[in-house]
């Protein structure tokens, strides 16, 4: 079968990836917006969008400028300005306009966002931290943006007390653990940190993320005893915590107490509060525990599916899959491509992969079960076919195999490496049927088109 794995792999690799579509640009302006103006200003004002929209940032600031001579006071004019030197890379005159439309429209939302990415862009976080504020009102999450740009302008405390607050009101996150983790490298002052949250742990013994914080530190600066211990006294303090099991877990790991590890993983997994990336890291120390502890699979293979049970994860048997296909571990590959298929049984690629290995590995039943399912949402597909064909053969049921593969051939376009190994199956099918002339005859066609082929 070395050969058709071969074969197989060069096909699979040669299938054209799904297009996307990219949506349609939209209007961001319409008459509407301009309010009562003349004949003349709408001219002059839509002309300046064409040529924005054709890239043509200086005609469209003439046209603008036009508009300004017959109408000074439309916000919309100075938004669309700003917009445009913006495009330019002139900044200054971007803020400049931005801030006078704003002046004029100060309860709308798009100037500020313009206004606050501006001042990023220019490096003015001074400038853009004030912007942000008056988005919060718009809408609270606008409150990380601030928190990222209070490390950009290094008020690192602010950030600090920022990142908690939003912790503490919405539970902690991937960004903001991020962002703390810039502000403990930028500040390198850990001996203060350590000393501030072992003050707030003593001052407010409920809040979680301090212990979090600690723990972080303690890893970074690689006392990993004193992280456990930080760890234990969290679930001492918030017994029902499940955050102090998204440090212990990797802890009892470390120490060899795979049962207790597991157990902690498994509440992770659970948790409401712990979000999906932290428990993709989770579950991905465990698979590289796993490469070293293969008895331990099963475990894997448990906590796993409690992942995708918690997260509804469809991809994540695929990625798991993959994970071990680059490591060369093509037994566990399919053992939880396998797994994905019956969570996502539409998915083309991951059929594909699952029955590459199903025949590597000769799991011919399942190949067949499995090709013929595949079938039924991809009736067209002629690889299918040829699996299909494959596993039949190897199962000694010829005429169903040469049915199969007799069907699939007609779906074959401009495919000589394909069309070759059908006609080599239909030539092991024939054999087996004991019909020596037709056997001959796809025996023929494969070692004419191998010629060619060369």
């Amino acid at each position: 079968m070395k050969i058709l794995w071969n074969i197989l792999l060069a096909l699979m690799l040669a299938l054209p990836a799904c297009s996307q579509e990219v949506p349609q640009a939209f209007q961001e302006v319409n008459q509407d917006d301009l309010g009562n103006v003349t004949d003349e200003f709408q001219e002059y004002f839509f002309e300046a969008l064409k040529q924005k929209g054709i890239e043509n940032y200086e005609k469209a600031i003439t046209a603008l400028e036009k508009c300004l001579e017959l109408d000074s006071e439309k916000a919309v004019v100075y938004f669309e300005l700003g917009k445009n030197y913006w495009e330019l890379e002139d900044f200054d005159k971007a803020i400049a306009n931005l801030q006078k439309a704003h002046e004029l429209e100060p309860k709308k939302e798009s100037i500020l966002v313009y206004l606050f990415q501006t001042y990023g862009t220019n490096q003015d976080y001074a400038g853009a931290i004030n912007t942000v504020q008056q988005l919060i009102p718009f809408d609270e999450a606008y409150k990380e943006d601030l928190a990222n740009l209070y490390l950009l302008n290094e008020e690192y405390d602010k950030a600090l007390q920022l990142i908690d607050q939003l912790d503490a009101e919405q539970g902690a996150s991937s960004y903001r653990n991020s962002l703390r983790r810039q502000i403990y490298a930028r500040t390198n002052n850990t001996g203060a940190q350590i000393d501030n949250l072992e003050q707030s742990i003593q001052d407010s013994p409920e809040v979680e993320q301090n212990y979090l914080n600690l723990i972080y530190i303690y890893s970074e600066q690689g006392e990993e005893e004193e992280a456990f211990k930080v760890a234990q006294e969290l679930l001492e303090a918030n017994p029902g915590s499940t955050l102090a099991h998204l440090a212990l877990y990797k802890f009892y790991l470390e120490k060899g107490d795979t049962e207790a590890s597991i157990a902690s993983m498994k509440i992770v997994f659970e948790s409401e509060e712990i979000d999906t990336e932290s428990k993709f890291r989770v579950l991905n120390d465990f698979l590289n525990f796993v490469q070293e502890n293969p008895e331990y699979e099963e475990e894997l293979i448990e906590v796993a599916a409690k992942f995708n049970e918690g997260e509804n994860a469809p991809k994540l048997y695929e990625q798991l899959g993959e994970y071990y296909l680059k490591k060369d571990n093509r037994q566990d590959a399919l053992t939880f491509f396998e797994l994905g298929v019956k969570e996502n049984p539409e998915n083309f690629e991951l059929i594909r992969n699952t029955l590459l290995l199903q025949i590597e590995f000769q799991k011919y039943e399942s190949a067949k079960d499995l090709s013929e399912q595949a079938l039924e949402s991809f009736p067209s597909q002629p690889l299918f076919y040829l699996f299909q064909g494959v596993a039949f053969n190897q199962l000694g049921n010829f005429e169903q195999a040469e049915a199969a593969l007799s069907e699939g051939l007609d779906y074959i376009i401009d495919d000589s490496k394909m069309e070759l190994e059908f006609y080599s199956q239909l030539a092991f099918a024939y054999t087996g049927m004991n019909n020596a002339g037709k056997a001959e005859e796809y025996r023929r066609k494969a070692e004419n088109l191998k010629k060619e082929i060369k």
